[in-house]
């Protein structure tokens, strides 16, 4: 497969994934993802937001955010945030320190 197509291909999964979780999977929360999963759609935009820096392309986290969202955060928060018990919030904190704050 040449590099071309591969890029294509490798956006074509990035924008079904962000499909999946911002239209499909909805009731799935940040925090059920991080917990579970390492990462959460604040790192998928966060990573669109690196890419963007490193390519010379200014973009802070909120545009990043909005960007990924197709909406603000309080937008995305009032429409489908619920509110997470202190179990989730504990394993969070472990869950951040171990796969955001490490690496950065």
């Amino acid at each position: 497969m040449d590099r071309q197509t591969e890029i294509e291909l490798e956006a074509a999964a990035f924008r079904r994934l962000r499909q999946h979780l911002m239209e499909d999977r909805t009731d799935v929360q940040n925090i059920d993802l991080m917990n579970l999963a390492g990462f959460c759609r604040n790192c998928l935009s966060r990573w669109y937001q690196e890419a963007a820096n490193e390519k010379g392309i200014e973009m802070g986290k909120e545009e990043a955010r909005e960007l990924f969202y197709g909406m603000s955060m309080d937008e995305w928060k009032a429409n489908h945030q619920t509110e997470a018990s202190d179990a989730k919030k504990a394993a969070f904190e472990t869950s951040f320190a171990e796969n955001v704050t490490a690496k950065e």
